[in-house]
């Protein structure tokens, strides 16, 4: 879906269950088409549903970029924010991830969705949010994080393998600044 950002509103909020049914479509989207994601096969509403119910059990969370324009509104991406880890010495540190549909990619959602989850983790006191990019020339994830202040922290090399081809995953890094309380 296109938007001209003249006519058209991007708003960041956090995700409700009525969002689910196209954060599925964008993610199942991701799965079949990009290398962003090593599943293989996209998981049904329930099952985005139990995941997002996890993740904020565990105070993780999820936002979404609503957009609307005209007689248009809908999902045009989704992040959440997870435990990296899950033994207790970890429990400062989140792990992303950034999803937004075809049409909307490369307008400037991926960083309002980031930028909220980085404010988010900092008013939590989350110490470090790492990235773990997949696909070594996924510049676009690559470069959302890098101007979002990640550093490169490592790279595991050919350790997927999706769509006929080895896949590398690429570690970034963003100091949050807080010591934990």
């Amino acid at each position: 879906m296109e938007i001209d950002n003249k006519s058209s509103a991007i708003s960041v909020r956090a995700a409700e269950p009525d969002d689910l049914v196209q954060i599925t479509e964008i993610y199942r989207a991701a799965v079949l088409t990009g290398t962003g994601s090593f599943e293989i096969d996209p998981p049904d509403v329930r099952e985005m549903q139990r995941r997002k119910e996890e993740i904020i059990a565990q105070n993780g969370f999820w936002f979404v970029a609503e957009f609307s324009g005209g007689e248009s509104r809908g999902i045009a991406g989704f992040a959440y924010a997870a435990p990296f880890r899950h033994r207790a010495a970890y429990r400062y540190v989140l792990e992303n991830s950034v999803y937004v549909s075809g049409g909307f990619q490369r307008r400037g959602i991926g960083r309002l969705l980031l930028q909220r989850l980085i404010d988010e983790a900092q008013s939590k006191s989350y110490r470090h949010m790492i990235a773990v990019i997949g696909d070594s020339d996924n510049t676009g994830s690559i470069g959302l994080h890098r101007a979002l202040g990640f550093e490169h922290a490592g790279i595991l090399s050919e350790i997927g393998y999706k769509h006929d081809r080895w896949l590398d995953v690429i570690y970034m890094q963003k100091k949050l600044g807080q010591e934990p309380s």
